[in-house]
């Protein structure tokens, strides 16, 4: 004879509606009810998907996305990889801006909470910063780290930032670079640590310590990272390289160089991790390191759908490799010489 929902609930002690809440995550539930339903599941052999399958509930077949910077080009091309990759599996998403301030995210996580999402593809505003996550821990809400990492045990898709920086940092040292300065971004963000990490990784294997004035920090965006730049070309020993951090502070150096009437890369070298739709236009043309944004944004909705049909799956981390895109503004021709 068949174990029925009616059976999980007689053993849990609870309602019915309490089961279906706990499993669908509909509404929050005292954790003691919610620990004797999962224990009532677990004696009864019911899957939570045969469970949700005879619960009859609908989902709302929504997915809530929350990033740090919708302007970003970068977020641009990922969530529209996750929108696609969604519909694909008939759900439609909610997005929504934190700005990447932690308090922001919170109240961002509340409002997709409370519009009962299925689950929530989010770049966390900070790593040091455990609100965000503890809350959607203690709704039951599925999540799925992208772009920075806040808890390395919890499902992520990033980039290899580490790996791709250092790659940029050894080309300009190849070509004949020794001073070579970082636009670093916004602190607190594991993207901004990761690829200062790699910048001096790459500097090491050209046999130079990284000077730790020329690090600076660009705040991931553009007016921070000119006035960062100009600080950095009044120096009595400016740079003859930049690497930006990221693309908004790529743009903001550029500003800043041209201010000055300081040529790329006649005068200095500018490259930049990010690429973007018009890097290839700029003259001269940029070299970046390409994130795979369309594989980050379908590999995480994936992750997330994954995790919603198995609950409790064990926790993912994926880095995909970034590659270089080869232009000019290094100082090299398409050639790779200088």
């Amino acid at each position: 004879m068949s174990v029925t929902i009616r059976d999980v609930s007689v053993l849990a002690g609870v309602s019915l509606s309490t089961v279906s809440h706990v499993i669908n995550n509909t509404r929050a539930v005292s954790e003691e009810a919610r620990r004797r339903v999962l224990e009532a599941i677990r004696q009864t052999g019911y899957t939570p998907n045969s469970l949700a399958r005879s619960l009859k509930v609908a989902e709302t077949r929504t997915i809530g996305i929350a990033v740090g910077d919708l302007p970003n080009p970068y977020f641009t091309d990922v969530i529209y990889a996750l929108e696609a990759r969604a519909r694909q599996s008939g759900f439609t998403i909610l997005l929504s801006d934190h700005g990447n301030d932690p308090e922001l995210e919170l109240q961002a996580l509340r409002v997709l909470a409370e519009r009962r999402v299925d689950g929530i593809v989010l770049a966390p505003a900070s790593n040091r910063n455990r609100a965000a996550l503890e809350y959607l821990d203690q709704r039951g809400i599925p999540f799925v780290q992208i772009d920075r990492i806040a808890d390395p045990s919890r499902d992520y898709v990033v980039a290899r930032n580490k790996a791709a920086t250092r790659g940029l940092v050894r080309h300009l040292c190849e070509i004949g670079h020794r001073r070579i300065a970082m636009l670093a971004g916004l602190n607190g963000l594991s993207t901004s640590s990761e690829r200062i990490a790699g910048f001096k990784a790459g500097m090491r294997d050209c046999g130079l310590e990284a000077d730790p004035g020329l690090i600076v920090s660009g705040l991931s965006r553009i007016e921070p990272a000119q006035a960062a730049t100009l600080v950095l070309m009044r120096r009595p020993a400016p740079p003859t390289g930049i690497v930006a951090g990221n693309n908004l502070m790529a743009l903001g150096a550029m500003r800043a160089l041209r201010e000055l009437n300081l040529r790329v890369p006649q005068d200095i070298a500018l490259v930049s991790f990010d690429d973007f739709a018009w890097a290839d236009l700029f003259s001269p043309r940029m070299t970046t390191i390409a994130q795979p944004c369309r594989e980050i944004g379908e590999r995480a909705m994936d992750m997330l759908l994954d995790r919603l049909r198995l609950p409790g799956g064990p926790a993912r981390g994926l880095r995909l490799p970034a590659t270089l895109q080869h232009r000019q503004s290094c100082g090299c021709g398409m050639d790779g010489h200088a």
